[in-house]
Order: C-alpha cells, then structure tokens, then sequence
C-alpha cells in the first residue's frame, strides 16, 4: 500500500513541476535560438525529474520524503544560481542568493538524516 502511494505521489510532483507546452516564440531569444538562461532552467529540472523518478522507495516513509526532497531541493540551487548568473533585477537576484543559502543548508541537513535512517 505504501509503494502505490509513493508512486502516486511521484506520479503527481513529476506532473505538477513539469511546465505546460509553450508557444515556441516564448522559449526563444530575439534571434530565434533558446537561450542560454531557459537552457540552464530546463537543464535543472530535467536532472531533477529523471533522480526523482529513478528514486527507490523504502519502507520508511520518512526516508521516501528526503530522498524525493534532496533533487528538488538541488533543483532549487541549480535554478538560483542560473538566476544570479543570467538576471538582473535586483530583488530577484536577492531572492535566488537567499533559495541557494537556505536550500543548501537543508540540503545538507537532508543528507546527514539520510546517513543514519537510511536502510
């Protein structure tokens, strides 16, 4: 029972995450190519999908959540840093500095639990 719920669950993070089809003049730069700052985002999502989906389920309900945190939460630092790479408004820039802080500290926090609950 716990393995149909874990999979259903998995099931609706991958479908809710994952962007709704974009008219291709939206995903494209005035030259007409996908730019470097949509390509570092997809990029960042499509490693998060594929380590959330290829996750093995446990017994340890506890441990299900953490391993399925640690890719988005990886997601989140990877997408932020693209930001402070690529973007320039001020408050946003502010905010992604503040997601890589945050969430690299949890990340951390996730994966020190992980070593001593986990199976």
């Amino acid at each position: 029972m716990k393995a149909g719920w874990l999979l259903a669950l998995v099931v609706a993070i991958s479908t809710v995450a994952t962007p709704a089809p974009q008219h291709s003049s939206l995903l494209r730069s005035g030259s007409g190519t996908v730019s470097p700052e949509w390509l570092a985002l997809q990029q960042s999502m499509q490693k998060m999908h594929a380590a959330m989906m290829s996750a093995e389920p446990s017994n340890n309900d506890d441990v299900n959540f953490v391993s399925l945190m640690l890719p988005h939460h990886q997601a989140a630092v990877e997408m932020a840093k693209a930001q402070l790479l690529y973007g320039t408004d001020p408050q946003i820039r502010r905010l992604a500095q503040e997601i890589v802080a945050d969430q690299q500290s949890e990340i951390e926090l996730m994966q020190l639990w992980l070593k001593k609950h986990k199976p």
